[in-house]
């Protein structure tokens, strides 16, 4: 593991983090009561937060499972890692492919505390933790760690599963996902999740302006302004959709995504 450790006095517990509130959200139980007031201020004008935060997961994982079993991919970068919740990426990958190399990226100190979890591989695989952040794009895929997991001549599917929507636009995420996927082998893959701008009135104002008073820069996007993370891909089938659209485990599953709107774009395409 690379990067600093760090003590539990050393995270931030006097503002609310997006990691934790996230974490809230799905049900978990790393996060602290300033994250909890701040969630429930959200919930309050956004009800489906919830339901969006699982569709969300629940798309990471219909994804890995795609692209370990009919894709064949056995290398995975997942940035934006968040905090430990099982199954994680690599639970995920290497149940349906044991030798599956799985490395973890994230910046928030909270994760570094619990990246342990994160690493405990199956015997044919491998997986690695670096405390690095997305906007270091560079700074990522020349870690030692990453090095020493994947070999980058060879496919990797990279993830960035509810991660650019905190990117803003002087950041140049659209600049970022390139440099991220440029150095990539032919076949490789992006896994993207985004949060969208929702068309109720009011909703998507309330939730950016609550996130940005606690200090968290948010910016939901179009599905317009959502499709250029995937230039230069081919998308796979059905493209750029709501989570829960994309791949349905079974037609009840189809059926009730059918029958509902959560605000966040998602999809998978192929490096050629």
């Amino acid at each position: 593991m690379t990067g600093n450790r760090f003590r539990a006095d050393e995270i931030d517990t006097s503002k609310p983090h997006s990691a934790r509130m996230y974490d809230y959200f799905l049900g978990g139980k790393t996060h602290y009561a300033v994250d909890t007031h701040a969630a429930e201020q959200v919930e309050a004008v956004w009800p489906d937060v919830k339901p969006w935060t699982r569709a969300n997961r629940s798309f990471m994982h219909r994804a890995t499972r795609w692209l370990a079993g009919e894709a064949g991919i056995r290398q995975f970068l997942d940035i934006g890692t968040g905090i430990p919740t099982e199954p994680n990426l690599h639970q995920v990958a290497q149940k349906t492919a044991p030798d599956s190399r799985v490395v973890y990226a994230d910046n928030d100190p909270i994760v570094l505390a619990y990246a342990q979890a994160l690493l405990l591989s199956t015997p044919e695989g491998r997986t690695a933790y670096i405390h690095a952040d997305v906007s270091d794009p560079e700074g990522i895929l020349a870690a030692e760690d990453l090095n020493d997991t994947l070999d980058l001549s060879q496919p990797v599917a990279l993830s960035l599963n509810a991660i650019m929507h905190f990117i803003a636009d002087e950041q140049k995420p659209y600049e970022i996902v390139r440099q991220l996927v440029e150095p990539l082998a032919s076949g490789s893959y992006l896994v993207l999740s985004h949060g969208a701008l929702d068309p109720r009135p009011g909703v998507s104002d309330a939730v950016t302006n609550l996130y940005r008073s606690s200090g968290i820069h948010v910016q939901g996007r179009t599905q317009e302004e959502i499709l250029p993370f995937f230039d230069g891909l081919e998308l796979i089938d059905p493209g750029v959709v709501m989570p829960h659209r994309w791949k349905p485990e079974n037609e009840q599953a189809r059926a009730e995504a059918e029958a509902k709107e959560l605000w966040i774009f998602a999809g998978v395409a192929r490096k050629p």
